[in-house]
């Protein structure tokens, strides 16, 4: 096993167990705006799945070791990393609930503490934003609807087209059969014929060589009585 390698691993589990340590306080001290709170769980998710893949690193090359002990050791290294990061996990969770309750909870103290005309243009703006949301929802599913009619009519297309191709080589087949059928029952036809004509010939000869041997005959009736 490559140490210099193993070493490497292991700081980048150490590095980004920090790193992620770091974004739950600050998510859990996050009061706002939602974007922030989302900007903060986009890069939480991103530097957890770079935890993941450093672990599964250090498990693959746990495997490669030849030494049984040095490899139960990283196993048991590996199986201790995957359990903090199950309990990484659950407080990168609770601290993103958390935080939204109390965005949330800012929020309609905001909105309740402002006269009722700003009440009534922030609710009008939100009405906007969430149609707008709903919208662009709306159109994505309308696109991912018309992506998968487009790929449907593709593969009906290469259907037909295969259809077409088999239908051609049956036509050429068919055909290529009926003339073989022509060319047999021409065939049989041209058999038939010479065999009557073999019939004929064979009867001729009856004929002639009972002619010869009556002439035979006859010439010896005459020369002897």
């Amino acid at each position: 096993m490559d140490e210099h390698t193993l070493e490497l691993i292991l700081q980048e589990i150490v590095n980004n167990n920090l790193q992620v340590t770091a974004l739950i306080q600050d998510i859990q001290q996050c009061t706002g705006p939602l974007e922030l709170l989302n900007e903060l769980n986009a890069e939480g998710r991103a530097k957890i799945a770079n935890l993941r893949s450093s672990i599964d690193r250090l498990a693959a090359l746990a495997e490669t070791e030849i030494n049984e002990k040095k490899k139960s050791v990283l196993l048991s290294e590996v199986d201790s990393h995957k359990g903090q990061l199950t309990v990484t996990m659950a407080a990168f969770r609770k601290a993103n609930i958390v935080s939204a309750c109390v965005i949330d909870k800012m929020a309609k103290e905001d909105l309740l503490s402002m006269p009722e005309e700003q009440q009534n243009a922030l609710r009008k703006r939100r009405d906007k934003q969430s149609l707008a949301n709903m919208s662009g929802q709306v159109t994505d599913k309308l696109l991912s609807i018309s992506r998968h009619l487009a790929e449907t009519t593709q593969r009906s297309a290469d259907t037909l087209d295969t259809l077409i191709t088999s239908s051609e080589k049956v036509s050429g087949t068919k055909e290529e059969l009926d003339h073989q059928q022509q060319v047999i029952v021409q065939s049989g036809k041209l058999l038939g014929k010479y065999g009557r004509r073999e019939v004929t010939d064979k009867a001729l000869l009856v004929l002639a060589f009972a002619f010869f041997l009556a002439c035979v005959f006859y010439i010896l009736q005459k020369r002897l009585f």
